[in-house]
Parts: C-alpha cells; sequence; structure tokens
C-alpha cells in the first residue's frame, strides 16, 4: 500500500487533556519526575500507574480499534464477494464468519504497549496474550475453479502479480485495462480482492493510505523510546527487575525472550515473572511516565500532518457510513 504524502497546514488534532486530567483526579499524577532535555518535549500532567484502558492517546482517533477492524473486514469480504457474482462465482470469504471470542484486549487497545502491564492479567496468564480468546469456528468454503481464481486474483496461474497493472485507488482502476477477461468481461486490476480492498479503503486518488495513522502511531513510540525521560524510567525498572534476580532485561519487550518463556508464556514460571514485571513497573510508574512522553510526541505529529490526517478522517467517517449502509 503506498502512503500519501500530502503534509501541509498546522493545527491542533485530537487533544487528550480532558481525558489525562480525568485519569490524574482518578489516579493521581506528577510532572513526570525531571525535566525535557534540549529538543524533548514539554510533557502534560502524568498519571500515577494508568490502567492501559484507561490510556488515550491522540492517533487514537486515526486508528482503528480491533471492533472497528473487524467490521471493515467484513465490509471488504462483501465488496469482494459481490464482485465475484458479477462473473458468477459465489465466494466466502476468509473472514465471513463469526470469529473468536474477542481477546481479553479487545477493548484495551493499549494493553501491551509497554509490555504486560495489568495486575490481574499478570497474575492470572502470566505474558499469554491469547488467554481468553474462544475458538475459531469457520464455515465450509466453496472451491473455486481456476477461472474462479482469476476472477478472484486477477492473475493467471505461474504468472507474477508484478506483471499486472496495479492502480492505487478504484478511481484509477476503473479506467485501466487489466488484460484478463472471464465470460467476456474484464476482470479488474488485481481481481475481486483487489477490487474490495480499493472500494473500500482507496476510491479516489486522493485517499490517504490506511495505515497512514499507524505510521505516525508507530513513530512517535520509536521517539519515546529515545526520549531521556523514558530511558530513565525503563533503566529503573530494569534495575528492580535485577533486584528480583532477573538480570540483563534492558526493556519492558525483552522479557520473554531473555528469560527464556516463549514457549509457555501462561506457564507457572511466566506467572511469576509477569507478576515481578508488572510491580516493578508500577514501582517506577513507568507506564504513567512512559505514556505523558508518547502523548507529547505524538501530539508533534499531529500538529505536522494536520490537514492530512483531517483528510484521512473525513474519508474513514465515509467508509463507516458505507459499512452502515452495508449492514
Amino acid at each position: 500500500m503506498r502512503r500519501t504524502a500530502v503534509r501541509l497546514g498546522h493545527h491542533r488534532g485530537v487533544s487528550v487533556a480532558a481525558v489525562t486530567m480525568a485519569t490524574c483526579l482518578l489516579a493521581g499524577c506528577s510532572d513526570g519526575g525531571g525535566g525535557a532535555a534540549k529538543g524533548e518535549p514539554e510533557l502534560g500532567p502524568v498519571a500515577s500507574n494508568p490502567a492501559t484502558a484507561s490510556l488515550a492517546f491522540p492517533m487514537d482517533a486515526y486508528t482503528d480499534s480491533e471492533a472497528d477492524s473487524r467490521r471493515m473486514e467484513h465490509v471488504q469480504d462483501r465488496m469482494i464477494s459481490e464482485c465475484m457474482a458479477r462473473y458468477g462465482f459465489q465466494y466466502v470469504g476468509p473472514r465471513s464468519y463469526s470469529g473468536p471470542t474477542p481477546s481479553a484486549n479487545a477493548e484495551d487497545r493499549h494493553r501491551y504497549r509497554y509490555g504486560t502491564a495489568d495486575p490481574a492479567h499478570a497474575a492470572r496468564y502470566g505474558y499469554d496474550k491469547q488467554a481468553g480468546a474462544g475458538p475459531q469456528a469457520k464455515p465450509a468454503r466453496p472451491e473455486l475453479s481456476d477461472s474462479a481464481m482469476l476472477v478472484l486474483n486477477g492473475v493467471r496461474s505461474g504468472e507474477s502479480v508484478q506483471n499486472r497493472p496495479d492502480p492505487v485507488s478504484h478511481e484509477e482502476a476503473e479506467k485501466t485495462d487489466s488484460g484478463i477477461s472471464v465470460g467476456g468481461k474484464k476482470v479488474p486490476p488485481g481481481g475481486c480482492g483487489r477490487e474490495g480492498y480499493r472500494r473500500l479503503y482507496a476510491p479516489t486518488k486522493d485517499s490517504v493510505d490506511l495505515l497512514f495513522g499507524f505510521g505516525l502511531s508507530s513513530e512517535a513510540l520509536d521517539r519515546s523510546k529515545n526520549d531521556s525521560r523514558v530511558r530513565d524510567v525503563v533503566a529503573k525498572w530494569s534495575a528492580c527487575m535485577a533486584e528480583a534476580g532477573y538480570a540483563g532485561i534492558e526493556t519492558p519487550y525483552d522479557v520473554v525472550e531473555k528469560l527464556g518463556l516463549a514457549g509457555d508464556k501462561g506457564g507457572p514460571r511466566a506467572v511469576v515473572v509477569a507478576v515481578k514485571d508488572v510491580a516493578c513497573k508500577r514501582e517506577v510508574n513507568l507506564v504513567g511516565v512512559w505514556a505523558a512522553v508518547e502523548t507529547a510526541y505524538q501530539n508533534q505529529l499531529v500538529d505536522e500532518h494536520a490537514e492530512t490526517l483531517a483528510l484521512y478522517k473525513k474519508q474513514r467517517d465515509a467508509r463507516f457510513e458505507l459499512a452502515a449502509s452495508m449492514s
């Protein structure tokens, strides 16, 4: 997927002051325990050991929740099915089923942003992120003939997709000849699979990349990792872990690998480590400090990309309206 490179204007994006203040009133706040180094953004109030479910970042307004993503996947599958039907083929997409029971973090989108941080989850599941999810129950899917596969993927068997046209938007695709026909009808470039994606996420040439917001969120997290205040609180957390007998763990993201817990993330040893991990995070207020720092960097990026984000939000709202009309 291509990212829209537009970057215009400056405008304060989504404010989290109200959310932050509410969190502070409930949990208590500090000033972050240190000033900013040269070039680092100033922080707002720093919540004291906030629950991950209470975290709210500026970029949340531009990234889908788990529920949103699943809903749009179903819509995309329906669009692919509609396209396949034009050629006389029945198609049931891989996501066209009720799916597993929502995971424990379905409505806690930042649960693992700074590693395991919830005391109750750590005590029960250790580092097992999939705990609590139900089994998937997929219905039987119809077998697709070679012709149906050609319509779905827009590429002949053994042919590289790189040799086929792949317009960025649905608007452009409607004017592009794929060079493939089935039953006397032209197959859309990239097949019905790509048509479903373009109709939903890239209907026009000015469509902002679906992952634009996620990219900015990831960039803010990367910037925060190098911030002096985050490095300081992570170092304190690491020292706490070392005192508990878990030396040599530099960041919360390294625990499972460093301690060889990957084979049994929810086992007794993993639970013991996870409980101490969370206790050390709370001792130094790692989540509160890191979230405040990341929020500051996200606000910078919202300012820098204000116009593109406004366009993305407008297009996202249109997608949600379309999804509602198809339900």
